[in-house]
């Protein structure tokens, strides 16, 4: 292996913070990669150093192999030392631990790749003793963080051929993409993808995905959280160092794309190190050829990829403090990073090898970045905050959610144990293509003699057109635990036989059984700070950050409300009634202002936003998001937002509470004039109610599955009926049809059929398990979705399971003691329900001990923000009905619940 940077340098500055523990010592090449703690905890995160080059040629250390083989560079100076061994890092503490892990490690290697694949960390390539690594995958496993252990993955057919200097990542938390480096013969320019989640394990070489990159080694590549991945720099086949940049990423069809990024880096380089933090990639030292590197002054540069724009950091200099040394080029070195937080490990600075380990910190998110020792006050202090709601720990949180929440919105498997590296506790569906084969040939014998295959050729379908999957109700729900003493929200996250819920299947009767718009990969203009629905994402959509105001005041006045009910009222103009959507999707159900339990379902399973996985799946929410709850302002304004900011991939269809005649008597007309002032409250509070009049009224999914905030009631037979509903509509206008959709429950179970009124009150309705298979039938549907109900699971099946009501506020009202649920609908139409508990009061009730053992009266439990008690007369003047699956505690008086 051969180094450019040999011009006699500067010696280092000693290194600012020493290394605490056993070190790996100096190095190069090596790999550095950020894994989570035990049950996805970032605060207990590991950095993980594999391999390297220990030593230059003639300076070899004694226990280390002899150099790599290989022609001499034009500098003469050569690597060796190369290695297999592992350390690791514990965030925590900043203490550095030599590893020997169980199994048959790897061959020792230096100029390798390696991704971050849950608690593993791949390696696969790189340059040895014994000249060219073999092009397998091995998989270091921290499934065991006390037994990690070495494996070997077999892959079947042709991949990238055995090479150093490439580029390995993961994206989408799916795909493993391996791209360019060295054979020992050309520079490389190929590209493969394997997806972890389909076995037996292929590489599928990227072709035609649009303006491919030249051929390239020593390039770095990145993953943005969203899926996108960044290829930066390199050095071409002519030793040419490289300033461009390329975005790599899948759409929802199976499509890859290549798309070039805006501008070059300040400074073309390769054997650099390059990581993201948000969405802004961070590039730092690198050779430019020549025996040179790149200057101090370019040797930090970020292209912030939701501006389109690169920037430069400081010029470091011989006076500047220890701080700056994060600014002092190097090559060949490795960086990870966890949060906010980045790593840097050793590297090459002209002839000496470093072993110096930087901290830089990028949570303000501005141009610069400070440097601090990981055994600072301010570092712990900052992971400690990781174990609550406040600080930094929004930016913890999302790196641990986004692996789960990205393989749970593709409906795949998610990483764990390595035999296979996509397991979620249970195989979701390993033998669909098997049964889908079987099923089309069925179907197509049966529809040969059949008249419905006449039918079908009569309107211009091919009977022979292999059959879309049928929806079902995935038979495990994935459950976060409730809140722990600590006040951890990151608890155990377990999967539950539905058959497990106690209440869930009371009304099944226990005898039966849109094209995407593309994404951009960079945005060309700078964020407005000024616009109102940036400005509302920015303060809202930071689930484990988010805390309500003190005084209860409210960020916003009555003109930025209007501007933001203007900017979405666009928006609803251009949908039609009744929106037709494709999968996958997330679908929430009712939110009633509970808007920490929001933030706690896009932290258990995925936001969106970029650091989320609104690139791979679209949000649908089934209306009520205000009244009842103590921050529908919260909820309504970011679900706004959201759709302005991913109009195709947020949709909002219409509750019952979505109009003024109800939601000013339940909470929110109250909680707008409160919370803003009489005048500027009511105005407010009238603009939104005028925007609720535009909302769509449905959402059809895959010609398949029709969802709607309440039912069909007595009068729908069709969805054409819904679809011809003109908005702005009012609940007069929309007469019986309306009045159905947004209002009828089902009935009590299954065994209760027809229509029959409803205990909501006059001129309401309940429609029995007939109605909902003749709905199916008659518009060749196969599941109903709806919500408007409270459910003691936060999801219950109806009608042999034709029909789902979904309620995702948890514990509704502060007395229901409910759960709430998602169902996430993948693309193979399995729905898997995904629940939390109700968050328990923050003092935990138990009876306090004096000194001498006596116990002592209990502390009564301290009300948990959501459920302030400024609500509290609303709701008992206007008690909820009585959720499914609980008895009520004397008749209902919720008329217009």
């Amino acid at each position: 292996m051969e180094t450019e940077a040999t011009q006699p340098l500067p010696a280092p500055r000693p290194r600012p913070f020493p290394c605490l523990g056993n070190p790996p010592g100096p190095r190069c090449g090596h790999t550095l990669t950020a894994i989570s703690g035990p049950e996805g905890d970032f605060s207990s995160a590991k950095v993980v150093l594999c391999g390297g080059a220990t030593a230059l040629e003639g300076s070899q250390r004694v226990d280390s192999p002899p150099a790599s083989p290989g022609p001499p560079s034009s500098s003469g100076i050569r690597l060796a030392g190369a290695t297999s061994d592992v350390h690791i890092m514990d965030v925590r503490s900043g203490k550095w631990e030599r590893m020997n892990p169980q199994g048959e490690p790897p061959s020792p290697r230096a100029a390798h790749a390696a991704a971050a694949v849950g608690s593993m960390v791949v390696i696969q390539g790189g340059i040895g003793p014994a000249g060219l690594a073999s092009e397998d995958l091995h998989v270091l496993d921290f499934t065991d963080f006390e037994r990690p252990r070495w494996h070997r993955v077999m892959v079947q057919g042709p991949g990238p051929s055995a090479r150093y200097a490439h580029t390995l990542a993961l994206v989408a938390n799916r795909f493993l993409v391996a791209m360019g480096g060295n054979d020992g013969k050309q520079t490389l320019s190929d590209a493969w993808a394997l997806d972890t989640s389909d076995k037996p394990y292929q590489w599928r070489k990227i072709t035609d995905a649009g303006e491919t990159p030249s051929p390239r080694m020593y390039a770095t590549a990145a993953a943005r959280s969203d899926g996108l991945l960044l290829l930066c720099g390199g050095r071409d086949a002519e030793g040419v160092p490289l300033g461009d940049a390329y975005g790599l990423a899948r759409h929802r069809d199976g499509r890859w794309e290549w798309a070039a990024a805006p501008g070059n880096m300040p400074a073309a380089r390769y054997q650099h190190g390059a990581v993201f933090v948000g969405a802004r990639l961070h590039i730092s030292g690198g050779a430019v050829g020549g025996g040179r590197m790149v200057d101090d002054a370019s040797s930090i540069v970020v292209l912030d990829t939701a501006a389109g724009a690169w920037c430069t950091q400081g010029k470091a200099s011989e006076g500047d403090p220890p701080e700056k040394e994060w600014e002092r080029s190097r090559c060949r070195h490795a960086v990870a990073a966890v949060g906010p937080y980045m790593f840097t490990y050793g590297g090459l600075r002209g002839s000496a090898l470093l072993d110096d380990f930087l901290l830089a910190d990028d949570s303000t998110g501005s141009a610069d970045l400070s440097v601090c020792d990981p055994r600072s006050q301010a570092w712990r202090q900052w992971l400690d905050s990781a174990h609550g709601n406040s600080g930094a720990a929004a930016m913890l949180a999302e790196a641990a959610a986004e692996e789960a929440a990205a393989a749970a919105a593709l409906g795949v498997r998610r990483v764990g144990a390595v035999e296979d590296l996509r397991c979620l506790e249970e195989n979701l569906d390993s033998n669909v293509e098997r049964r889908l084969a079987a099923r089309q040939e069925e179907e197509t014998t049966s529809r040969s003699a059949s008249p419905t295959s006449v039918s079908l050729q009569q309107k211009g379908v091919d009977p022979r057109t292999p059959p879309t999957p049928d929806v079902r109700l995935y038979h495990r729900a994935v459950v976060v635990a409730q809140q722990d003493n600590e006040g951890s929200l990151r608890g155990l996250v377990r999967q539950l036989s539905i058959d497990q819920f106690e209440n869930e299947g009371r009304r099944v009767d226990p005898e039966s059984s849109a094209k995407h718009d593309k994404t951009p990969f960079f945005e060309r203009t700078s964020m407005d700070p000024g616009n109102v629905h940036k400005t509302v994402l920015r303060e809202l959509l930071i689930p484990r950050q988010w805390k309500p105001s003190e005084d209860r005041s409210f960020f916003l006045d009555a003109e930025q409300v209007n501007t933001l009910c203007d900017q979405a009222e666009r928006v609803f103009l251009e949908e039609p009634t009744v929106l037709r959507l494709r999968a996958p999707v997330k679908i929430f159900g009712d939110l009633h202002g509970q808007f920490l339990d929001l933030m706690r379902l896009f932290d258990e399973y995925g936001a969106p936003s970029t650091a989320g996985d609104i690139t791979y799946i679209d949000y649908l929410f089934l209306g009520d998001y205000v009244d009842r709850g103590a921050h529908s302002l919260e909820t309504i304004c970011l679900l706004l937002a959201l759709k302005i900011e991913h109009p195709k991939a947020v949709h909002l269809i219409r509750g019952n509470h979505e109009a003024s005649d109800i939601n000013a008597l339940f909470g929110f007309r109250l909680e707008c004039i409160e919370r803003m002032g009489d005048q500027q409250g009511l105005w407010a509070w009238q603009r939104i109610n005028a925007l609720f009049n535009w909302l769509p009224l449905a959402a059809l999914i895959e010609d398949r599955i029709v969802c709607m905030h309440g039912g069909i009631g007595r009068s729908i037979t069709r969805i054409d009926q819904i679809d011809v509903l003109k908005r702005p509509l009012t609940m007069e206008e929309g007469g019986v049809v309306l009045m159905d959709l947004l209002w009828s429950d089902p009935t009590t179970n299954d065994g209760v059929e027809g229509v029959q009124p409803s205990p909501r009150g006059p001129g309401l309705v309940t429609f029995g398990p007939d109605r909902v298979k003749e709905f199916c039938k008659a518009n060749n549907l196969q599941m109903i979705v709806r919500a408007h109900e409270c459910v003691m699971d936060g999801f219950e099946r109806f009608a042999q399971g034709h029909l789902i009501t979904l309620f995702s506020a948890t514990n509704y009202c502060g007395t229901a003691n409910n759960a709430g649920a998602i169902l996430v609908l993948g693309r193979d139409l399995v729905m898997v329900p995904k629940l939390i508990h109700p968050l328990p009061p923050n003092s935990n009730g138990t009876p306090k001990a004096t000194d001498s053992g006596d116990e002592v009266e209990e502390e009564p439990p301290t009300p948990h923000p959501m459920n302030d008690t400024w609500m509290a007369a609303i709701n008992e003047e206007r008690p909820p009905t009585p959720p499914r699956g609980r008895p009520a505690n004397g008749p209902s008086l919720a008329f217009f619940e």
